[in-house]
């Protein structure tokens, strides 16, 4: 029966003109040798997409198909099904009524596992057909991230082992154990991480609940974890500390360190921040992937800036400033920027903390101030470590400002960062900390501030009309006719955020001689913003309209990561 369906499926597909008979002949051959299901195997070989074939297997069937993403699913089918169950045999129940309930199934001439099923429930099954990747998304989503783990921990009742399908496999994190455990559940979370693009990971406690989150393209969404997660709680904080070769009995006092794991090849960095809280401790992992972006005009530079900071970054002395709030990107731009200029000619080091990514060809040292190895006692010995270019994470007292200043003063380039809101205010941060306006105003070249906006995703982005009020919020100026840019509708590729990666905007502040007067007369930083506006310094904001206008993002994420700026010209 089996056999004369593949035969018939592959003939409307030849008849149709998706596959070739020599195509045909290669997917029948090879579902000989490694089994799994006929559609399963066009897919696998990537002769057809499953858009394309599933709705004619769904014809010949006689069954329907369905997207799984996009159905309403009926939380009493979830109940009806284990989750156990549902990971082991790829199914997704979706609807229960009147006693039939209806099952996405990914190959749905496996009548022994609808057998099962019915015998495990006591009920009439409706198979309907879906894709196996959208089948496993909505376990995902609807079960939580590793239910099935957690229910045969609980029930301690393990499944047979089962020949992972071909193209399914996932390997390279710590080799997953088919055994329930916690360190499994853990690489899950991890997994599902990576896969959904995110930064951090957080798993944070509360009185009767465990809470864990996502960050994508620099915001928080909740990853749905079972509810019976809570009583595992310190057992999977354990898991992570040993990961990170922290303390696991210590549980009063903050802790920080880091894990190397490799998945699909490639090897990621995770910083681990555990605190204490009343109610057990909060986890933040931020996952680094060793595949930066190292191209300025990657970032997100344009053609005009390019030109500037080129110039900037290749002055034989004097220091360079990126400042913005935490995960604005600051250290993969400073990254970038000695990329740019690293040669053989030229002795570059750098003290971070940590450091978050390697370079060929360049030092680097991490801070350690448990023995009291400090930006400042870093910077001293770099000094006499013969560098023509310096790099220090972050300036955050006077010592390091003071002793980075002075070796910019004294033939080194410097690059380092400062938290502050925008270009400007780095100036006065220096002034506050204690640095001679003398000292800032003849060493430094440039200050850069940077934000993340999000792109708007590219596969469902679609023209919009910006109204008065947006133009208004934005600081532009009244402008004549009628103003359109782009936004994201939502779709499957963007998990219906309408947004998908992220680029960045910029103010770049370049020193001056009128500028470097305002320093030495320590004038506030809106005298000296307003003073760099009118020489041609162009804003966050105004720099973010560009984008707009280009469709890469949108103005409310522009209004979101940017303050009021000046009124843009039109």
């Amino acid at each position: 029966m089996a056999k004369r369906l593949n035969v018939r499926l592959g003939d409307l597909l030849i008849e149709k003109g998706i596959i070739t008979q020599a195509q045909l002949d290669q997917v029948l051959k090879e579902k000989e040798e490694s089994g799994g299901f006929f559609a399963q195997a066009l897919i696998r070989l990537g002769i057809v997409t499953e858009e394309k074939v599933l709705p004619i297997l769904a014809e010949q069937l006689g069954i329907e198909y369905v997207r799984v993403n996009s159905l309403q699913v009926d939380r009493t089918a979830i109940e009806k099904v284990p989750a156990r169950f549902a990971v082991y045999y790829k199914l997704m129940p979706v609807r229960f009524e009147d006693n039939l309930l209806t099952v996405a199934i990914a190959d749905p001439l496996d009548v022994h596992t609808l057998d099962d099923l019915r015998l495990l429930i006591n009920c009439k099954i409706r198979p309907v057909l879906a894709s196996e990747k959208e089948i496993l998304e909505g376990i995902n989503k609807y079960y939580g991230v590793g239910a099935e783990t957690i229910e045969r921990i609980i029930d301690d009742v393990p499944l047979e082992k089962k020949p992972a399908r071909a193209g399914f496999e996932t390997q390279d994190l710590a080799d997953l154990s088919e055994d329930a455990s916690i360190i499994k559940f853990v690489n899950q979370l991890l997994l599902g991480a990576y896969n959904d693009r995110a930064t951090d990971i957080h798993i944070e406690p509360f009185q009767d609940s465990l809470r864990a989150r996502y960050r994508i393209d620099g915001i928080l969404y909740e990853t749905p974890i079972p509810p019976t997660i809570k009583q595992f709680q310190d057992a999977i904080v354990s898991r992570i500390k040993i990961m990170a070769s922290l303390n696991i009995a210590e549980r009063r006092l903050p802790q920080d360190g880091r894990i190397k794991v490799k998945v699909e090849g490639k090897e990621l960095d995770l910083r681990v921040s555990v605190l204490p809280t009343p109610y057990g401790e909060s986890v933040d992992i931020r996952l680094l992937s060793t595949d930066i972006l190292l191209d300025l005009k990657s970032i997100g530079f344009t053609e005009e800036d390019l030109a500037v900071i080129g110039t900037v970054i290749k002055k034989p002395h004097g220091i360079v400033f990126l400042t913005g709030p935490t995960g604005s990107g600051k250290t993969t731009t400073l990254y970038a920027m000695l990329n740019s200029i690293n040669a053989t000619s030229k002795k570059i080091l750098t003290i971070e903390d940590p450091i978050e990514y390697m370079l060929y060809g360049i030092i680097q040292m991490q801070v350690q101030p448990k023995i009291d190895f400090t930006f400042a006692t870093g910077l001293r010995s770099m000094l006499r470590h013969d560098p023509d270019v310096m790099m220090v994470g972050e300036v955050r007292d006077f010592e390091t400002a003071e002793i980075a200043i002075r070796s910019a003063l004294t033939g080194h380039l410097v690059f380092s960062t400062l938290h502050t809101n925008d270009a400007a205010g780095a100036i006065t941060r220096l002034l506050d900390m204690g640095v001679e306006p003398y000292l800032v105003s003849s060493s430094l070249e440039s200050i850069i501030a940077q934000r993340l906006v999000r792109r708007i995703c590219s596969q469902c982005k679609k023209e919009v009309i910006l109204t008065p009020s947006v133009l208004k919020e934005m600081g532009v100026k009244e402008m004549m006719g009628i103003v359109k840019a782009a936004e994201g509708a939502g779709c499957e590729a963007c998990k219906f955020t309408g947004y998908k990666g992220r680029t960045a905007i910029h103010e770049i502040l370049i020193l001056n001689e009128d500028l470097r007067d305002l320093v030495m007369e320590r004038s506030g930083s809106n005298t000296i913003r307003l003073r760099a506006i009118e020489q041609g310094m162009r804003t966050l904001r105004e720099s973010g309209w560009e984008k707009v206008k280009l469709g890469i993002t949108t103005p409310s994420e522009v209004i979101r990561v940017t303050q009021q700026g000046a009124l843009l010209d039109s």
